[in-house]
């Protein structure tokens, strides 16, 4: 990729009208490139349909599609700040953070669902689900971290490639993990109160009559 790309500059800065086509590989990772908006939407779409049916329900699958632009946020900062190029490699290891960052929620998410159903109210399932699911969410990941050490700081053939995904995707799972246990419980009250507000006010009627 950054040989395409210095190729392009010297044939931008030559005189007269010189015309620059890829073909091969390289015409195919072009291709892939301007693809890649269009895979990111569907990955999203997927892991929210798939929430969706678990959860019988189109609000709630938002309080966790919510954070996975946390865990991207950190793939793309660890991406800038050990200078990995937008390649192929990258490209996987955002798709792998999709998943990664909607699981650490989903521990969360699933959990305040259910002590809603026992009776809590929202704050307090939210509240207790936060802090019982942070052990599993801490151990889960640093679990999947060690995992993918080997490819972060591997040095050996083909390490370029394996460097990318592994250091990428650590800093991918870093942020959807420390922050996202901060902010999903908030994306689940907002979502919670935004569509289920008539349910919460009748639940508050019957209490006070009580």
């Amino acid at each position: 990729g950054v040989a395409m790309n210095e190729v392009q500059q010297i044939v931008d800065s030559l005189p007269g009208q010189f015309g620059l086509e890829w073909s091969g590989l390289s015409y195919e990772e072009r291709q892939s490139g301007d693809q890649a908006a269009g895979l990111y939407a569907l990955s999203v779409l997927i892991v929210f349909l798939a929430l969706a049916a678990l959860y019988e329900s189109w609000a709630v699958p938002l309080a966790v599609i919510l954070a996975v632009p946390l865990g991207v946020l950190g793939t793309v900062m660890a991406a800038k700040l050990f200078g990995i190029p937008n390649d192929v490699y990258f490209q996987v290891a955002l798709l792998t953070t999709v998943g990664l960052a909607s699981k650490n929620a989903i521990l969360i998410v699933e959990f305040a669902q259910d002590l809603k159903h026992e009776g809590m109210n929202l704050l307090q399932a939210v509240s207790v689900a936060a802090r019982q699911r942070f052990r599993p969410i801490v151990m889960t990941s640093m679990a999947f971290i060690l995992g993918v050490s080997p490819l972060a700081f591997n040095d050996g053939a083909g390490a370029a490639s394996q460097n990318a995904i592994g250091i990428s995707v650590i800093g991918g799972m870093l942020a959807s993990t420390i922050i996202a246990i901060l902010f999903v419980p908030m994306f689940y009250v907002a979502v919670e109160k935004l569509f289920h507000r008539k349910q919460h006010q009748d639940n508050q009627q019957a209490i006070e009559q009580k």
